[in-house]
Formats: C-alpha cells, sequence, structure tokens
C-alpha cells in the first residue's frame, strides 16, 4: 500500500508448494525493502510472515505490527525456518544436488532472530497508528492463535484484508469477526471453491483410530505444528474422554509444536478455552521434544497415535515418521488439512503409490484418509458468510490467496449472490485506488 507520503506492507510470506513457486521466493522484491514504512502481519503462517527474516536482512527497518498472539507464534516458527532452510542447504551440498556452488540458504536462524526485534504487538479491536496517513485496526479471523482481519484507514479510504479466515463454531477458536464497511476488499479463496464435509471429526477420528489399532497399525497424522496439532488433541482428549477410543499412547512429534500448544495456554484471550480446558485438553500427550526419544517411536513397538509436523509433509520430522509408517498396510496416514499442489501431501492425497523423502522412494501401502473438515480454513459458505457481515459492497472486491480454479470459481460466487464487483488480480499487478 502506497501513498504519497508511506509505504506499508501488509503480510511478507514465502511461496510454497510447486518448485515454480518456491523459486520466486529468490526473486528480489518489486519494492525496495529499505523504502517500506512498515508491515502489518495478519498472522503467523509462513505463507504470510515467512520473507520477514530476509527483508529485515535485505534493509528494512520498520516496525512490524501484528498481534500479541501473532509474535508469540513467530518466535517459534522463524528460527526454526532460518534452521531448516540452513539444514536443506547444508544437504543439498553434501549431495551436490545444487547447480550453486555452495547452496545457500535464504536465511539463516540467526537473520530469523535478529527480525524478530522488529516486532511491535498490538490488541485487538483498537485503532493503531502505522505511519503519519495510515492507520489499521485488528478483528479476530479465526484461524489460528493470533489471526487477524486487518481494517486500513488511508487518505480517507478503508481497506479491508481478510487475511486467512477460520471456521464457524470451532470448538477452539472465535468466529470470525464481522467486518461492517469497506471501501476496498482483499479477500481469501482458499476453499473458494469447495464445501468442507458435513461430518463430526471426532466421529471420523474414533472410526479411523478404531479400526487401525484393531489391526495392529498405528495412526500417523501430519499436522501443522500451529493450530492443527491443538485442534488434532482436543478431540482426540474428547474421545478419550468418553472412553471410546483403545489405550494407545499419543505423542506429539514436534518441538515447535509441543511450544505452541504452551503458548496456547498462556493466550486465554484468543481463544474459547478456559485454563482448565487447555490443561486437560494436553494431559495425557507425550512430548517427543529431542531427537532420541522422537527415534524411539520407529522401533517401539505396539500401536500408536503419532501426530508430526510438518501438515504438508515438505520436511520436518514427518519425514521419517511416514519412511517407517508408509509401507506398513496396517497403518494409517490422516491428512488434515489443506495440501498444496506439488507437496508430499497432495500427491498422498492423489492416491501416490510412492513418495520420494531423502532421495529415495519410499511405498505407500499404509490407508490414507482425509480429514478436511479439521481444516482451519473458511470454505465457500463459511467466506460468503463472513462478507454478508458488510452493509455496503465495497467499491471493488480482489480476490486473492488461492489456487486459479478456487480464485476464479470464489470471484464468480460473490458476483453472483452480492452482485459486487470482484476480480482476481494479476501477480504483481499494480492498482490505483
Amino acid at each position: 500500500m502506497e501513498t504519497e507520503r508511506s509505504k506499508v506492507l501488509v503480510d511478507c510470506g514465502l511461496f510454497q508448494g510447486y518448485k515454480v513457486l518456491r523459486s520466486r521466493n529468490w526473486n528480489p522484491l518489486p519494492v525496495d525493502p529499505q523504502s517500506i514504512d512498515a508491515v502489518v502481519l495478519t498472522h503467523a503462517h509462513l505463507d504470510h510472515s515467512g520473507y520477514l527474516p530476509l527483508l529485515v536482512k535485505n534493509g528494512f527497518a520498520g516496525k512490524v505490527i501484528c498481534t500479541k498472539g501473532t509474535r508469540a507464534l513467530c518466535r517459534l516458527l522463524h528460527p526454526d525456518s532460518g534452521y531448516l532452510l540452513e539444514a536443506d542447504a547444508r544437504y543439498a551440498n553434501r549431495r551436490g544436488l545444487s547447480k550453486h556452488n555452495p547452496a545457500l540458504p535464504l536465511y539463516t536462524r540467526a537473520d530469523a532472530l535478529h527480525s524478530l526485534k522488529s516486532f511491535a504487538p498490538q490488541p485487538f479491536g483498537e485503532r493503531i497508528r502505522v505511519t503519519a496517513d495510515c492507520s489499521v485496526k485488528f478483528r479476530y479471523a479465526g484461524h489460528i492463535l493470533g489471526a487477524a482481519t486487518v481494517e486500513m484507514e488511508v487518505d480517507g479510504e478503508r481497506i479491508v484484508f481478510s487475511g486467512d479466515l477460520g471456521r464457524y463454531g470451532d470448538p477452539l477458536m472465535f468466529d470470525p469477526e464481522p467486518v461492517p464497511q469497506a471501501d476496498y476488499l482483499l479477500v481469501e479463496s482458499t476453499y473458494g471453491d469447495r464445501l468442507h464435509p458435513d461430518l463430526s471429526p471426532q466421529q471420523e477420528l474414533e472410526s479411523i483410530i478404531t479400526r487401525t489399532i484393531a489391526r495392529g497399525g498405528s495412526v500417523i497424522i501430519p499436522s501443522f505444528a500451529v493450530g492443527r496439532a491443538q485442534a488434532l488433541l482436543y478431540h482426540i482428549n474428547a474421545l478419550r474422554q468418553r472412553g471410546v477410543l483403545p489405550d494407545v499412547p499419543v505423542y506429539l512429534d514436534s518441538p515447535m509444536a509441543c511450544s505452541a500448544t504452551d503458548l496456547f495456554c498462556q493466550h486465554a484471550d484468543d481463544h474459547r478455552l478456559s485454563a482448565a480446558q487447555c490443561r486437560d485438553a494436553w494431559d495425557d500427550v507425550i512430548y517427543t521434544r529431542d531427537v532420541e526419544h522422537s527415534k524411539r517411536l520407529d522401533t517401539e513397538p505396539g500401536s500408536k497415535i503419532i501426530i508430526s509436523a510438518s501438515g504438508m509433509v515438505t520436511g520436518g520430522r514427518i519425514l521419517h515418521r511416514l519412511k517407517r509408517y508408509a509401507p506398513d498396510h496396517r497403518s494409517t496416514i490422516v491428512m488434515a488439512g489443506y495440501q498444496a499442489g506439488g507437496t508430499r501431501g497432495a500427491a498422498l492425497l492423489r492416491g501416490a503409490e510412492a513418495i520420494k523423502i531423502h532421495g529415495q522412494y519410499v511405498p505407500v501401502r499404509a490407508e490414507v484418509v482425509s480429514l478436511d473438515m479439521l481444516s482451519a480454513h473458511a470454505d465457500q459458505h463459511e467466506l460468503l458468510r463472513w462478507l454478508s457481515g458488510f452493509t455496503q459492497p465495497p467499491k471493488e472486491c480482489f480476490v486473492v490467496h488461492g489456487e486459479a480454479q478456487s480464485a476464479d470459481q470464489f470471484r464468480l460466487k460473490i458476483a453472483e449472490q452480492f452482485g459486487w464487483t470482484a476480480r482476481v488480480p494479476e501477480h504483481r499487478e499494480r492498482v490505483e485506488l
């Protein structure tokens, strides 16, 4: 967002999924980082915040305006992202997998830790001055801890950014808060062309876990460490409380997910759960924080439930778990959310007979199931429900943050249901408001 007096960047994420998209992370920004006055974050997921360490490294010297929950999660996500980028570069150099000699990380853990000094957390619901001619207000978006919609006022115009919207009736997160008015609107469209199954996640989990344990297998759940892991633990605990699950251990095999779960209880104002509910939901879970304990999961006898990152199977400990359990026909792999094209998670959902892990193809003989109803993203009906909270049409609605089909289908749905002017902008398109 650029005026004659200021430049404000809303979200600063990494491209994920197909290699042709990921390669964009290495391209220079169309705006000089030193010229940006401030960054406003909607939430902490890396596709919205993960480029920040590089932005700061390349000269950005302003403040990062966000909610307290977002800053807390970025303190976990960003250093871990830098560590993994460094690890990937070391692996590429050892195996000679890069055309660059040596292969370098996009940024390092040290870069990420340095960039965290720029964060300036703000409360929900208050008008916050960002620059001389720009102010913002955060409202609850649901989705994950700290996630917000952004209402920006600049030069007499009101621009609203949806960020990522969560689900209505979610047992953990608040409903997306309505926004009454916008001159211009940018709305996400991740699930703009589809609906989540009208099924109970607890009933589905009960069925999956029961049949898997009955045949002597284990349940392996690739999960986003932030948001999804906590929701899964909540539902599994509820089933345990009802006494309907076999007595098997539940492991949270992700140091970041363990820390994010702790943070969830520390930010009670950002979600529905009481302190007692938080404590109960995570009480009987075994945290595998250290590497040696994690490795033992592959050799310990008996059935088990393992929740491990990353959610799209792009890296992390889940790769080691799948090398062990994907070839086991008795076990089940549960895909518990959105899988971007080009990821191993998407390949598993398509029925891949093998997936490539650490340079080798691992056969997939385990049962693979999808729990789309556990997604933290609003589906088409829920996106439309949030849009219905506007009391008058925006001058223009930009449909963003969705793959081509979902964005275009949602654009058509907005025009059909509300009669608004809606369009999908082009990559790097500039628009004068």
